[in-house]
C-alpha cells in the first residue's frame, strides 16, 4: 500500500514566496511491518551481503548498556506482548495468560555487564536499492546503500549507536550470506522489526534557525497570529518526521552547529534521518492519509506511529550527514 502525506495545513509559500529558495525535496521511507527479503529495500530486514565479506563488528571500549538483552530474549518478548495486544479491544486492560505472564516474568532478566565487553556483531538497519527510492544520494557507481549499527550506546556518539554505511553495486554481489551472525547482546531500543517500505517524495523548508533573520523573524510573526489550526512552522510545515533520505535537518534540540567533513573541511548534506516514530502526537498532520482507513478495533504491540520499535535517546531522530565531495569520506550523525 502506498503512503500520502496529507497536503499542509497551511499554505506557507503563499504567505512567504521566498521560501522556495529554502526549499528541497526529502523522500520519506514511510516503513511499515512486512516480510522483506535481501531484494528488497526495507528497514531493519536482511541484507544483500556477500558471502565472502566480513560481516562487521563493533570493538570500541565506549560501549554502554542500562539493561543488555540478548536478541532472542527481545524478540519473544515483543512477541508475547504484540499477540496479547492484539486479542485485546481498545479501552480494555492487557489480555495476557496466567502462562504468558510467567514466560514475560522469565524473560525479565538482563546480562552480566561485562557482556559488552567483546566485539559486537552489527544489526541490518536499512537497506536501500536505487531503483526503489526517488532522490536518490548515493554515489553514480552504486545502485545499494546498506546501514548497520552497533545495537550499544557509545558514550562518544551522544549515547547512540555506531553506524556502517555500505555502497554497492547490487550485480557484484554474487552468493549472498544467508545467516549472518548477531549481536550476543543489545539494547532492546535498537533491535529493529523488519519493515517494508513505501517511499514518498514531500517537499521541506529550511529549519528556521538557519533562515534569513529577516525571514525567519516574519515568520515567528506569522505563527502567533491566532488561527485556526495554529500555523507551526517547525511542527507542521517545515521538516517531515519519521524515516527519510535527504531534506533539511532539525535543530531543535540543540542550537544549529557545524556539521564539516573531518576530511575536507567541505560542509556536510542530509543523507538520512532514522527515528523511532513516523509523525507527532500533536496535530499529527504528517500522518499519511492511508492509516486513518482502517482504524481498527484491537490494538498492535507497534502501531503505524512505531513500525520498527527502535528508540533514539527521549524519542530523538539520529540524523547522520555525508560528504559532498566524496562519499569515501565519513559520515557524521547528530541526535536531535
Amino acid at each position: 500500500m502506498t503512503r500520502t502525506t496529507p497536503p499542509r495545513p497551511h499554505a506557507v509559500l503563499d504567505a512567504f514566496p521566498e521560501l522556495a529558495a529554502h526549499s528541497a525535496t526529502a523522500t520519506r521511507l514511510h516503513p511499515r511491518p512486512g516480510d522483506p527479503t535481501v531484494h528488497d529495500s526495507s528497514a531493519g530486514g536482511p541484507l544483500l551481503w556477500p558471502a565472502g565479506e566480513p560481516w562487521p563488528h563493533c570493538d570500541e571500549d565506549t560501549h554502554y548498556a542500562h539493561d543488555p538483552k540478548r536478541p532472542e530474549q527481545v524478540r519473544r518478548w515483543r512477541q508475547l506482548l504484540d499477540t496479547a495486544w492484539r486479542r485485546t479491544r481498545r479501552g480494555e486492560r492487557l489480555r495476557l495468560s496466567e502462562a504468558e505472564q510467567s514466560e514475560l516474568d522469565g524473560l525479565d532478566t538482563t546480562e552480566p555487564d561485562e557482556s559488552i565487553e567483546q566485539p559486537i556483531a552489527m544489526l541490518p538497519v536499512l537497506q536501500l536499492y536505487r531503483r526503489d527510492v526517488p532522490g536518490w544520494l548515493g554515489p553514480d557507481t552504486a545502485d545499494l546503500l546498506q546501514v548497520l549499527w552497533c545495537p550499544l550506546d557509545h558514550d562518544d556518539l551522544e549515547y547512540c549507536p555506531r553506524l556502517e554505511l555500505r555502497w554497492r553495486r547490487a550485480a557484484d554481489v554474487g552468493a549472498v550470506t544467508t545467516t549472518p551472525p548477531e549481536p550476543a547482546v543489545l539494547s532492546e531500543q535498537y533491535l529493529p522489526e523488519p519493515c517494508v517500505l513505501h517511499p514518498e517524495q514531500v517537499r521541506e523548508y529550511q529549519y528556521s534557525g538557519l533562515l534569513p533573520k529577516e525571514l525567519a523573524e516574519r515568520v515567528r510573526a506569522w505563527e502567533q497570529e491566532p488561527t485556526a489550526p495554529p500555523r507551526r512552522y517547525q511542527y507542521d510545515l517545515s521538516i517531515a518526521p519519521g524515516w527519510k533520505l535527504g531534506g533539511f535537518a532539525s535543530w531543535h534540540l540543540t542550537d544549529p552547529y557545524p556539521m564539516d567533513c573531518t576530511v575536507c573541511d567541505e560542509p556536510m548534506h542530509l543523507l538520512l534521518r532514522i527515528h523511532g516514530t513516523e509523525w507527532d502526537g500533536g496535530s499529527g498532520s504528517w500522518r499519511p492519509a492511508e492509516e486513518d482507513e482502517q482504524p481498527g478495533e484491537f490494538h498492535s504491540l507497534e502501531g503505524p506511529n512505531s513500525p520498527t520499535g527502535i528508540t533514539i535517546g527521549r524519542g530523538y531522530g539520529l540524523w547522520v550527514f555525508h560528504c559532498p565531495t566524496s562519499f569515501d569520506h565519513p559520515h557524521r550523525t547528530a541526535v536531535q
